[in-house]
């Protein structure tokens, strides 16, 4: 029996990087993905065939996280496919880097909006649902840096630390309804993003984490494996810091 049989879940963001690799793991355990993106370009449809390879369901979302209105409609159109919402992995982010002096108020607003209102988007849409259900899971990606801060990243820190504050509030909310909701917290992770970094610079980075690497989109897909299934049916309101010890 594969850990999430049957489930149905929603990952934001999951064309690429560490959303694909959390599709990935959920539908090689059983699950029926929908997953979104802001354009549903010849990357996303190569995502949404190798999920489909695992035997499972899958609906590719062009969708703006952003938006209410485009949030709701995903919601809706999971719910008259699937018949139900199991899982949310709020997922979708950006970055638009600067120290505070320089930041602009479009830095600030895109961030906090893709980042952080996209999560409030999307609960507040599948609230209803997993209530009605008396079941699901609510995964908000957070980042290290929402729990200790980092210059230079001030609309990016406030966002992920955002995504914490909402998933505790949320699994005081909904906990009675059986409904669970907890943050996952990634350090260091070699994706395409990072990757681009100087070799010097993804150096330096491993000298200072205890595990001495830079961890991968697996490694943050496997926490969220294990938040998605039953297997941690009595934990919620967490946060999980996937960081190879960077912080602690």
């Amino acid at each position: 029996m594969k850990l999430l049989e049957g489930k149905v879940a929603i990952v934001t963001g999951a064309a690429r990087g560490i959303g694909k690799a959390i599709a990935v793991k959920y539908a090689s355990e059983g699950a029926n993905i929908a997953f979104t993106d802001l354009v549903i370009d010849e990357n996303a449809m190569a995502t949404k065939k190798e999920l489909e390879g695992y035997g499972v369901k899958v609906l590719a979302i062009s969708s703006n996280a952003a938006s209410f209105e485009e949030a709701h409609k995903v919601v809706e159109d999971v719910v008259k496919e699937f018949g139900r919402v199991d899982i949310l992995v709020n997922n979708a982010g950006i970055t638009k880097d600067g120290l505070m002096m320089r930041m602009s108020e479009q830095q600030w607003d895109m961030v906090i909006n893709v980042n952080l209102k996209s999560a409030f988007n999307y609960v507040h849409a599948v609230t209803p649902v997993m209530m009605k259900q008396k079941s699901g899971s609510i995964i908000n990606m957070s980042s290290v840096v929402g729990v200790g801060g980092n210059a230079g990243q001030s609309n990016y820190s406030a966002s992920k630390a955002g995504m914490i504050g909402l998933a505790k509030s949320i699994a005081q909310e909904l906990g009675s309804r059986g409904v669970r909701a907890n943050a996952v917290a990634p350090g260091f992770i070699i994706t395409e993003m990072t990757d681009k970094l100087p070799e010097e610079v993804k150096k330096l980075w491993a000298e200072q984490i205890p595990l001495r690497r830079g961890g991968t989109p697996e490694d943050v897909a496997n926490v969220c494996l294990f938040l998605a299934s039953d297997m941690s049916g009595y934990v919620t309101g967490q946060v999980i810091s996937v960081c190879g010890g960077m912080k602690m």
